[in-house]
C-alpha cells in the first residue's frame, strides 16, 4: 500500500503499540533470555555469536548494539518482514482486530479506494486467466506448451499461472461486466488505449500469464510470455500505483517464511527458474522483474536475510550479471555466494537434465565464494595452455586475491592458483604482497573504503581504540535521554538551549520532542519513536533511550550538560582563530595577529 504515514490516524498507531507487546513481538523470531531489566538474544538482522540484541520491556523498544537497528514493535515488524510503515500497521491492526481506516480527508480517501479497486481487478484477472488456461479450448495450446516445459498441474496451481487469449477484448468484457472503470484499469496497467483513442483493448494477448504479488500476497501486476516466436518474449505490466519493478521481487510472498527461517535468499533471473527450484525443494527463491538488480531490491533482501546465493544463467550474460551484483550486496554487508552453472545452462534446464537432488546438492549447497567465482570468471577469458594466457590470468587473479583482508584466505587461493598454472607458491605470494603494498599506499585511513559499513575498524599495526565520544556529544545524548523520560526536563532544556545542539540528528530529535510534549502527550519512548518516521532518527533515539539515566536527575546535571554543549562551538571558533593567527604571523602581518590574539582571549573568557 502506498499510503503515507500522515494518513494513518494516530490513535490506530497507539492502539497497535498497546496491543503488541515488544517482548511478545520479538520472541516469535528471537530466543530471548532475561538479564536484569533487559531481555537479550542474538540479533536477527546480522550474524553474531554473542548476544548484543536488547529488548527493554519497560520502554517497549529494541536495540542492537552490534548493527545499530532499533525502534518499537512496529519498526521490528517492518525490518523483519520487509514491510513499509503502513503495511506493518495494517498487518498488526488486523492481528489485534483493531478497525483501521487509512486516509485523512477528502484527498487521500479516493486514492485508497482506487488502489483497492485495482487490487480487486488484478485478483479477479488472475483467477480469470487461470480458469481460461485450465478449463477452456482457448487455453489448450498454452497448456501443451507448459507441459512441454515440465510444468505440472501442482506448479500451475501453486503459482496461479494463466492464459490471456489471442483476442482484443476478453478482459475488457470481463471487467466491464463487473462495473470497473476502464480508464482506471488502463492506469493500473491491465488494459491499453486503442490507437484512435476510441476505447480500450486487452494489454496481454496470446500469452502465458504469471501473476506478480506484493509481499502480502495480493496480485499487483502480470508478466506474460509469448507462446510462439515474437518480441517482446516477456511483456510486463507498466509501472503503476500498485507496481514498481525496482521494489518488487517475484515470489517473495511465498518465499518469505523459508527466508526468515534460513536467513538466506536464492536469487534467480526468471520466473521459470523460481518455479522449477520451488518444485525441487528450494522454497527461499525469488527473482527480479526482468530488470537489473537495484539498490532497492538489495535493501529489501538485507532486511530479510544474512546471505544471498546468486543463481543466474550459466551463459556469459548471466555470469556477467552475477558478477555485477556482488558489490551491491557487499556494500550493505550481505554475505554473497554464487551458484555456478556450467555449459550455459539456466537453473530450469539444469533441473530438467540432472534432477532436483543434484541441483540442490551441487548447485545451491555447492555455491562458491565471490572470490572463487571471480577467479572462475576470469579464467574463461584466457587459454591456460599458452604461456601468455597463464601470465595474463595470473596477473588478473592476483589483483583479486590481493584484496582479501584475511591472510589465511589469501594463502588458500594462492595455493590453488599455484597448482592450476604451475607457478611456485612463493613467487605468487611475493607478487601478491607487492600488489597489496601498492594498494595500501594509495588508500586513505581505514581498512575498508569500498565498504563504508566496515571502515576504520583496524588501522595497520594498532589495536582498535574504544569508541570514546567527545564530551559535547556525550552531553547531548545525556540531555536527550533525560528529556525522553521527563517532560519538565525537556521544557527546561528548550528554554535554555532550544535547537542549538551541535549534531544535526540530536537537534532534530529535540525539535520533535518539544513538539511531542507541546501536544500534551506523556513521556513514552515507544510512542515518541512512532512519531519520527525517519530511519536514522529512530535508530539514534533508540540508542539514546538505552542509556542508564538516574530517574531523579537534578537541574545541576542538566546545567552541566547544557554548558558542555554550548562550549563546543566556542572551542571550535578558538581553534579556527588560532589557525588564522598563525597564518597572519607567517605572512608577517603582526598587527592582524595581535588583533586575533585579543579576540581569542575574549572567546576564552566566555
Amino acid at each position: 500500500m502506498s499510503t503515507g504515514h500522515s494518513s494513518i490516524p494516530e490513535e490506530v498507531i497507539e492502539a497497535v503499540l498497546q496491543q503488541h507487546d515488544i517482548v511478545d513481538t520479538v520472541a516469535k523470531y528471537v530466543h530471548l533470555t532475561k538479564q536484569g531489566k533487559y531481555m537479550k538474544g542474538l540479533c536477527p538482522f546480522h550474524s553474531e555469536k554473542t548476544p548484543s540484541f536488547t529488548v527493554t520491556p519497560e520502554r517497549q523498544i529494541f536495540y542492537c548494539y552490534g548493527c545499530g537497528k532499533g525502534g518499537n514493535a512496529i519498526k521490528f515488524r517492518m525490518e523483519i518482514e520487509g514491510l513499509s510503515f503502513p503495511e506493518a500497521v495494517k498487518v498488526m491492526a488486523d492481528e489485534a482486530h483493531i478497525p483501521v481506516q487509512f486516509g485523512d480527508g477528502h484527498e487521500s480517501a479516493p486514492r485508497n479506494l482506487e488502489i483497492e479497486r485495482l487490487l480487486q481487478a488484478h485478483e479477479w484477472a488472475a483467477k480469470f486467466y487461470h480458469f481460461l488456461l485450465k478449463n477452456t479450448e482457448h487455453g489448450k495450446a498454452a497448456m501443451e506448451y507448459l507441459r512441454s516445459r515440465g510444468f505440472t498441474d501442482k506448479m500451475i496451481d501453486q503459482f496461479q499461472i494463466g492464459y490471456a487469449p489471442n483476442r482484443w477484448d476478453t478482459l475488457v468484457q470481463f471487467l466491464t461486466k463487473r462495473n470497473f472503470d476502464l480508464a482506471e484499469m488502463e492506469r493500473g496497467g491491465l488494459l491499453t488505449q486503442r490507437n484512435d483513442g476510441t476505447g480500450y483493448i486487452d494489454r496481454f494477448r496470446d500469452r502465458v500469464m504469471f501473476p506478480i504479488a506484493n509481499r502480502s500476497g495480493r496480485v499487483i501486476a502480470f508478466s506474460g510470455r509469448i507462446l510462439g516466436e515474437g518480441q517482446p518474449k516477456y511483456l510486463n505490466s507498466p509501472e503503476s500505483k500498485l507496481f514498481s519493478k525496482s521494489r518488487t521481487l517475484y515470489n517473495l510472498h511465498q518465499a518469505k517464511t523459508a527466508i526468515r527461517k534460513q536467513r538466506q535468499i536464492v536469487l534467480f533471473e526468471g520466473f521459470g527458474d523460481v518455479i522449477s527450484a520451488w518444485e525441487a525443494g528450494v522454497h527461499n527463491g525469488v527473482a527480479t522483474m526482468g530488470t537489473a538488480l537495484t539498490e532497492s531490491h538489495v535493501a529489501m533482501m538485507r532486511n530479510l536475510a544474512d546471505e544471498v546465493i546468486v543463481c543466474y544463467d550459466g551463459d556469459s550474460a548471466g555470469q556477467a550479471a552475477a558478477l555485477k551484483s556482488i558489490p551491491l550486496f557487499e556494500n550493505v554487508a550481505l554475505h554473497v555466494k554464487v551458484a555456478v552453472l556450467r555449459d550455459g545452462l539456466d537453473p530450469d534446464e539444469y533441473i530438467k537434465n540432472f534432477g532436483a537432488e543434484r541441483f540442490v546438492d551441487q548447485i545451491i549447497e555447492g555455491a562458491v565464494s565471490t572470490t572463487k567465482f571471480k577467479l572462475i570468471y576470469l579464467k574463461k577469458n584466457h587459454i591456460l595452455l599458452e604461456e601468455d594466457g597463464k601470465v595474463a590470468y595470473a596477473r588478473e587473479a592476483l589483483e583479486v586475491i590481493a584484496q582479501l583482508p584475511s591472510p589465511t584466505e589469501r594463502e588458500v587461493y594462492l595455493k590453488e592458483l599455484s597448482t592450476e598454472i604451475q607457478i611456485e607458491y612463493e613467487t605468487l605470494k611475493q607478487e601478491c604482497n607487492v600488489i597489496r603494498q601498492s594498494v595500501q599506499k594509495k588508500q586513505p585511513y581505514g581498512d575498508n573504503n569500498a565498504k563504508r559499513w566496515n571502515n576504520g575498524r583496524h588501522k595497520k599495526g594498532q589495536v582498535p581504540a574504544p569508541n570514546l565520544l567527545p564530551a559535547y556529544h556525550t552531553a547531548e545524548r545525556r540531555l536527550l535521554a533525560i528529556m525522553l523520560q521527563d517532560e519538565e526536563a525537556a521544557r527546561y532544556v528548550e528554554e535554555r538551549l532550544g535547537d542549538a545542539f551541535n549534531i544535526d540528528e540530536h537537534a532534530a530529535i529535540a525539535a520533535y520532542l518539544y513538539a511531542y510534549y507541546a501536544q500534551g502527550k506523556p513521556p513514552d519512548i515507544s510512542r515518541f519513536i512512532a512519531s519520527l518516521h525517519d530511519d536514522r532518527l529512530e535508530k539514534t533515539a533508540s540508542s539514546i533511550s538505552m542509556m542508564d539515566i538516574p530517574m531523579d536527575s537534578d537541574v545541576q546535571v542538566l546545567d552541566d550538560c547544557i554548558r558542555e554543549v554550548q562550549k563546543f562551538p566556542l572551542l571550535k571558533k578558538i581553534e579556527q582563530k588560532k589557525e588564522e593567527m598563525m597564518r597572519a604571523e607567517r605572512a608577517g602581518d603582526f598587527l592582524r595577529a595581535a588583533q586575533i590574539a585579543s579576540e581569542i582571549i575574549a572567546l576564552e573568557r566566555q
